[in-house]
């Protein structure tokens, strides 16, 4: 596999250790040339709503990778789940996990997925992707069953490509997206970056 297809004439780096982007880009054809996690603070400020949240962030990210690689193509994004304006983070035990279970359940959410990509030349583009995912209303069984999977772990809220698949009443928006990456935002870009 190779990125020939997308004629990308610069290194192309993705900044993000998740290995579901990676694999959302393998799918597309357009495999980094390296990977690196960005080490940056994901702190939420005070009154930051959801959207500028994940866009911030993923501005920060692509930013500090930039820094090391210069003259590059850089991709970072961020992803959470939000509840109005309340953001839903990684859950750190299965106590949390269950309450985000418990505020899911049954209720409209959004995904959203902040991106930004920054060209060789430095310009910075940025788009976010929100996508909305209701679940069914779950019981306590239904609960206890998707904790006992793990998937919980390392993620906001659920992986969905994972047993929370069995759960998803309707959804608007991208798939991709909410797995970690709008493909489609994204190959639209690289076709803008190598003029194709």
């Amino acid at each position: 596999m190779t990125n020939n297809y997308w004629q990308l004439k610069h290194g192309f780096i993705l900044a993000s250790a998740s290995p579901q982007r990676k694999a959302l880009l393998e799918r597309v054809r357009l495999i980094p040339d390296k990977i690196v996690s960005p080490d940056v603070c994901e702190e939420l400020l005070p009154n930051e709503l959801p959207r500028r949240y994940v866009q911030r962030v993923a501005i920060q990210k692509a930013r500090a990778v930039a820094k090391q690689y210069p003259n590059t193509c850089v991709l970072a994004a961020d992803t959470i789940l939000a509840v109005g304006r309340r953001i839903i983070r990684k859950a750190t035990n299965e106590t949390e996990a269950k309450n985000h279970l418990l505020l899911l359940s049954g209720r409209k959410h959004h995904v959203i997925t902040g991106l930004c990509i920054i060209t060789p030349e430095g310009k910075e583009i940025v788009r976010v992707n929100s996508t909305a995912v209701i679940l069914k209303k779950l019981s306590e069984k239904d609960i206890q069953f998707i904790l006992n999977s793990n998937e919980w772990q390392h993620v906001a809220g659920y992986r969905i490509e994972g047993i929370i698949a069995a759960f998803v009443k309707q959804m608007c928006g991208s798939y991709d997206s909410v797995v970690g990456l709008p493909t489609y935002e994204v190959v639209q870009i690289m076709r803008g970056i190598a003029g194709t």
